[in-house]
Formats: C-alpha cells, sequence, structure tokens
C-alpha cells in the first residue's frame, strides 16, 4: 500500500517575524509527532496579512529566497524533523517582488520556487500593489517515497485556488495530492459578504472533478490585532479525499493542525475509474487559452 500522510496548519500572526516562525515551528513538530511527512502553513505566515493596504515602506520586508528569514527557519526544520514544508514568503529578486513559495524538501534544501501566477486586487486583497504575476509556471515536486513509489505534489497559493485550470494543469504535470496555502478572511468592502463556504465549495470541486486529495490551510485571527474593523480570517482549514469528502476540518476561531493519511494506490484506482483524464477533448479546448 502507497500511502501518505499531510497536515495543515492554521494560525493566528502578528508583525513580529520571529514569534511567526516560532509558532509555526511549534506546529511543524506538532504535525511531525503526528506522522505527518509533508506540512503546510498559511500563505505569507512571515507576518500579518500586510496586503490590506498600499503601503510602500512594506516593500522593505521582501528578501530572496535563500536570504529570507522564515525560508531559512523552515530549511533548518525540515532537515532535522526529515519533512516537507511548502513555505510561502515575500520574495524580492532584483527589482520585482512576488509573493512565491519555496517548496522545501527533508534534506532542508530548496527544491524550487513558485511565483503565485494569479494575483487578486480588491478591497482588502491589495496584491497587485506588491506583486508580479509569477513568471515560473505551475510546478509539481516530487514528495516522500512509499512502497518504493515517488509521490508528486501539487502547491497553488491562495487565489490560485479558484480556478480549475491551475489545478488541471497540475494534475495533468503529474501531481498527486494539490495543497494551497491561503490568507482569506472578511470583505471590507461588503461586510455581509461570507466566502468560507465558497472558498471551500471551490477546492472540493477541484478534488472530485480530478479524483485527487486537497490540503488547503487559512489564518484566522484579526488583524492588526485588536484593532477595531481590521480584517478577520476565517480559518476552516480542511484536507478532502480524492471523493471530496472531508478527512479533518478546523473551525473558524481555533488554531491547530489537522492531519490525515492518504492512499494513494486507492486514489489512482478512482481517478482510472472515473475516466476523467480518458475522455479529455484537449482538441477543443483552444478558447480556454484565447483572451475574451
Amino acid at each position: 500500500m502507497t500511502e501518505i500522510t499531510v497536515a495543515a496548519l492554521q494560525l493566528a500572526f502578528s508583525a513580529d517575524i520571529d514569534a511567526n516562525i516560532a509558532k509555526v515551528s511549534e506546529a511543524v513538530r506538532e504535525a511531525h509527532a503526528r506522522g505527518a511527512q509533508v506540512i503546510l502553513p498559511p500563505e505569507l505566515f512571515e507576518g500579518e496579512y500586510f496586503c490590506r493596504v498600499e503601503d510602500e515602506s512594506l516593500f522593505a520586508n521582501a528578501a530572496p529566497v535563500r536570504e529570507h528569514k522564515a525560508v531559512l527557519a523552515m530549511q533548518a526544520l525540515a532537515e532535522a524533523l526529515q519533512v516537507y514544508i511548502p513555505t510561502s514568503f515575500f520574495e524580492l529578486d532584483g527589482p520585482h517582488h512576488y509573493n512565491s513559495l519555496a517548496m522545501i524538501g527533508p534534506d532542508g534544501e530548496i527544491q524550487g520556487v513558485y511565483r503565485k501566477s494569479h494575483i487578486p486586487d480588491g478591497p482588502g486583497y491589495e496584491e497587485k500593489f506588491y506583486f508580479r504575476p509569477g513568471n515560473t509556471g505551475f510546478k509539481v515536486w516530487d514528495g516522500p517515497v512509499s512502497a518504493g513509489h515517488r509521490t508528486r505534489l501539487g502547491v497553488g497559493v491562495c487565489w490560485d485556488q479558484w480556478y480549475p485550470e491551475t489545478a488541471r494543469a497540475m494534475m495533468l504535470m503529474g501531481a498527486e495530492v494539490l495543497f494551497y496555502p491561503t490568507a482569506i478572511g472578511s470583505e471590507p468592502h461588503d461586510t455581509s459578504l461570507d466566502t468560507a463556504r465558497l472558498w471551500r465549495r471551490a477546492m472540493v470541486g477541484h478534488a472530485v472533478s480530478n479524483v485527487v486529495p486537497v490540503i488547503a490551510a487559512n489564518r484566522v485571527g484579526t488583524e492588526p490585532e485588536g484593532v477595531a474593523g481590521g480584517q478577520t480570517f476565517y480559518g476552516t482549514s480542511f484536507i478532502t479525499d480524492e471523493r471530496g469528502d472531508i478527512l479533518a476540518e478546523l473551525d473558524r476561531e481555533e488554531e491547530g493542525v489537522i492531519t490525515a493519511t492518504i492512499d494513494l494506490d486507492r486514489v489512482r484506482r478512482h481517478r482510472a475509474a472515473f475516466g476523467f483524464f480518458r475522455d479529455r477533448r484537449p482538441e477543443l479546448y483552444g478558447r480556454l487559452v484565447q483572451d475574451i
């Protein structure tokens, strides 16, 4: 039997990068103690979700991948625990800034960097002010070996998770499990709008239509902490199996770790039986890559 144990972390963060790294590190150790081999922290856990506002001083927080404090800390931790940690961070590359993810392997090495492809722009999520659209293309990474099989891991970042093209592209690249680190919560322009259930439904849809397990890690709490009218993140992190059934989840307020063990042999059988990839008609899909 080919199995992989995965984890998602749901945490609240402050403006103190050292405190945030310590909190994530503690949660990673807990996930490892529960058998997790791939451990997913939320998006941009290095600090508060700074894209709430446009503030040019915040560009100073970006750093190159091999100098970024959060990445370096997760490298050391991944090596010590022999786990994979997909690590979201604010990347500086020459004059350019990206919302990026370093895939860190159990040897502590960076397997590569994915730069978020879809960049949102709206009240409370003004990411286009800070980030260029990613130029890496989608990425699929080598993961744990089980029963002689090397698992393949696909990772999108937050806004990427709303796009069926992201999930399908990673599947066609060989992904067997999909991960989405996230920072999403209240909508400051419309306090009546709660996207928590939509957020989950979108990713459960990817699980069902691609017959693939999905792991989503969000943050919780209000930022800035204790400030009236701040942005409140709604958590609800979850792990779903290849049929869209929830294996583990957290609520809207709690911090914690969820884990699940996935039988990849079963997943492959189910994927083959559904025939979604057998019955694809790429010759009919040209419209999908044309501008509107």
